[in-house]
């Protein structure tokens, strides 16, 4: 223990204290709880493809840092809406 830290009082309980889960109330409840993993999903979801770029392209794209794909993608949109 460090001379800055007193020790805390054996007797003190935290407020905060998370309830015993392992009551039947609280089991049943998470039993019934859908179980959600990873990223939501996106209503609009990329799709993986393999473009052949220049180099020049990809480093104009690349040199502004984080985000060149979305960069690209964001241009190509552009010219999509144009009319190409």
């Amino acid at each position: 223990m460090t001379a800055n830290k007193l020790p805390m009082d054996p007797g003190w309980v935290d407020p905060d204290d998370a309830p015993d889960l392992s009551t039947a109330e609280w089991r049943a409840k998470l039993a019934a709880a859908p179980v959600r993993r990873g990223r939501p999903k996106s209503a609009t979801p990329k799709i993986s493809t393999t473009l052949r770029l220049d180099a020049d392209v990809l480093d104009y794209f690349r040199g502004a840092g984080p985000g060149w794909q979305s960069r690209i993608n964001a241009a190509l949109l552009d010219w999509v809406r144009r009319g190409g």
